[in-house]
């Protein structure tokens, strides 16, 4: 209360509307794993701005098989397989990305751990954790790229992205069964944390591109009348000269050395692929290399694809070939390999016909990003107590392995552990659809399915922040009431939408605050304001049950 001593009128603003509850985002997730451009971290709103901040995917290598008709020399596509080895990391956060905006996905955070230059590391997936936990914007953690570690290596990273949801209470973690072997993921996930967290299975074939340089595409099967550069070499005299030719295969490369004058100046002259070189007798390898150099600098002089250069320390003589030409040695032989690059020109059918085999080239991912994207579109269109459900996957072809309902029943109730793992199934006519809602912890009736999960992360996290006014506030009834007021209309807010269950708002929630309600006297002495909150989360109906009986005839 102000004090008032010069005369005069005053106004005073009394305020009666207690502070709102500013709902937190449900669906940021954080990506951690490898870019081209790296490390680093950023918040992204679009698939562009990834690309200008970390870089385009990884380019995959192919090797091209073709086939030529020998009656009209046609030649056609007969088969494509990658080049790189199967032990090879397969760095994927360029398609999760991809693959999450394209499920609806919007706003996320990208942690960049390495380049693609480095080896996949549990290592630099601790330390984005540890980046991420920093962070308090993200809600979701997805860990794409951690497929590629060692299999006890990424449980050890999955157990340590759930322990940190359940230390910070607002996330929820997104798994995937590496390689398809439920019975290893159950083993090894452990049994902590395990409300925190769901698990898809199994991976998508997506209608994701494989991205990939024409310089690295391998054309094999090629006739020989197709030439392709090659190199000779060899040397003459020890530690003389070696003399080098680079042209297309077709070429006969050959070279004489005649004896000549030795008091002459060494003399180059080429003539139908045969480099012939007088006057080099009694010169060591040095000076025939030093008058290669100034004829080859002559703008003049063509050298035709020659090359003179000294052979060890160029003090040995050069010897003379008796007025004979001696082919140079292939160095690599004619080949039929080329590269798409090489044909864009010269072979353009083929090109054509190797480019639409490549188009056919899709990636294979594993559900997590898919599911984020999933997450985000569910909360966004119907909001986060909406089971991520019964709903339809975008850009994907189809499951790798299809899942029977017998198969998912062992997926979805596990008897021994409760770790629920979601299906993803095609259904005809309806395409690949989520049939699962379950976390990790099945079992558990409180924490079973991922909307209840969710919905108290939010209610909770919205709460704890907008209580944070009452820091340092008188504890009396004033601030109780304030708080209490506040907390019920938001709550009122979310029963009003469908997200709480109950006929009436009294039966969906209740906030209790207050001496001899949630305090005691020594409670206020400590300084501790105590809240009650409880609210009845709706819960998806998983199981229809249609019972249908005989009614008998009455009339």
């Amino acid at each position: 209360m102000p004090t008032y001593k010069t005369p005069g009128v005053y106004v005073e603003e009394i305020s009666t509307l207690p502070p709102s509850v500013a709902e937190v985002s449900t669906a940021i997730p954080a990506f951690i794993g490898y870019t081209a451009k790296g490390p680093k971290m950023a918040r992204i709103n679009t698939l562009l701005e990834y690309e200008t901040l970390f870089g385009l995917a990884k380019p995959a290598a192919f090797k091209v098989q073709t086939a030529e008709d020998t009656t009209t020399g046609l030649k056609s596509v007969s088969a494509v397989t990658p080049t790189a080895a199967a032990t090879a990391p397969q760095f994927l956060m360029y398609y999760a990305i991809s693959h999450y905006f394209k499920n609806g996905g919007g706003s996320c955070y990208i942690f960049s751990v390495g380049d693609y230059s480095g080896v996949p590391a549990k290592a630099d997936f601790e330390a984005g954790l540890a980046l991420l936990e920093k962070e308090d914007e993200p809600t979701l953690i997805v860990l794409t790229d951690a497929i590629n570690l060692l299999t006890d290596d990424y449980y050890s990273v999955c157990q340590q992205s759930l322990a940190q949801c359940n230390k910070l209470g607002d996330r929820f973690a997104i798994l995937d069964v590496l390689g398809g072997d439920v019975d290893t993921f159950r083993n090894k996930i452990g049994t902590n944390d395990l409300k925190y967290g769901a698990s898809y299975h199994p991976y998508l074939q997506t209608t994701l591109n494989v991205q990939f340089e024409e310089s690295g595409i391998e054309i094999e099967g090629q006739s020989s009348s197709t030439p392709t550069a090659s190199t000779w070499m060899s040397s003459f005299g020890t530690n003389a000269i070696v003399v080098q030719f680079t042209g297309d295969a077709s070429a006969s490369p050959k070279v004489k050395i005649v004896a000549g004058d030795a008091s002459s100046p060494v003399e180059f002259t080429i003539a139908s692929d045969v480099l012939t070189i007088r006057n080099a007798s009694t010169k060591t390898g040095q000076a025939v290399n030093a008058a290669w150099d100034a004829w080859a600098a002559d703008a003049s002089n063509d050298a035709a694809g020659f090359d003179v250069n000294e052979s060890g320390d160029g003090s040995g003589e050069v010897p003379h070939t008796s007025n004979a030409s001696v082919d140079l040695t292939a160095q690599t032989a004619s080949s039929s390999t080329m590269t798409l690059a090489s044909i864009q020109s010269t072979e353009t059918a083929l090109y054509n016909q190797v480019k639409i085999a490549l188009s056919k080239q899709r990636v294979t991912l594993p559900p997590s990003a898919a599911m984020a994207g999933t997450y985000a579109r569910v909360d966004r269109e119907r909001g986060v107590w909406k089971a991520p459900a019964n709903v339809s996957l975008s850009a994907v072809i189809g499951p790798v392995s299809k899942i029977t309902h017998e198969a998912q029943e062992g997926l979805n109730v596990d008897p021994t552990a409760g770790k629920s793992i979601n299906a993803i199934r095609q259904f005809a006519g309806k395409g690949t659809l989520v049939w699962g809602a379950r976390t990790l912890a099945g079992n558990d009736n409180e924490w079973r399915y991922v909307p209840v999960r969710r919905l108290f992360n939010m209610i909770e996290e919205s709460t704890e922040k907008a209580t944070a006014f009452a820091v340092f506030e008188p504890n009396d009834a004033t601030t109780w009431l304030k708080v209490k007021a506040m907390i019920e209309s938001y709550l009122y807010g979310l029963w009003e939408q469908g997200a709480l269950a109950g006929p009436t708002a009294e039966s969906a929630y209740f906030v209790n605050v207050g001496l001899g309600k949630t305090m005691t006297t020594q409670d206020v002495l400590e300084g501790r304001m105590i809240v009650e909150i409880g609210v009845a989360a709706v819960r998806p109906a998983e199981f229809i049950i249609l019972r249908f009986t005989h009614k008998l005839q009455e009339a």
